[in-house]
């Protein structure tokens, strides 16, 4: 599994806020809000519930997406376009949190030239 793909890139400006509830953004546009964040080293990630603008899904995140985060404005900003967050696979909180198989799932979704 490609670890630093579950953590934040210094430049993410990441500082240790819990970033639940902050927007996200992708290339093209709101993608939703922060449901969950976890900030474990080698383990982090946003879970993003997308809302309406797909029908409610929720999908993993992994921090190496993350391209910068602003705490003034609560919105945070990625490297993925929307269409790479709209065909990954789905999440399901009580069986993919903490499921290597799953996280090396999404991060051959967003990345598979690393593979």
């Amino acid at each position: 599994m490609r670890e630093n793909s579950w953590d934040y890139q210094p430049s993410a400006g990441y500082g240790g806020a819990d970033l639940t509830g902050f927007k996200v953004e992708a290339v093209g546009g709101d993608i939703g809000k922060v449901d969950k964040h976890n900030s474990e080293v080698g383990a982090a990630c946003l879970v993003v519930d997308t809302g309406p603008w797909i029908f409610g899904k929720e999908v993993l995140i992994p921090a190496r997406a993350v391209t910068q985060i602003d705490i003034e404005e609560e919105k945070v900003y990625l490297s993925l376009t929307k269409e790479q967050v709209k065909e990954a696979p789905e999440f399901h909180r009580e069986s993919h949190y903490d499921s290597q198989d799953y996280r090396e799932q999404v991060s051959t979704h967003y990345w598979p030239q690393h593979v």
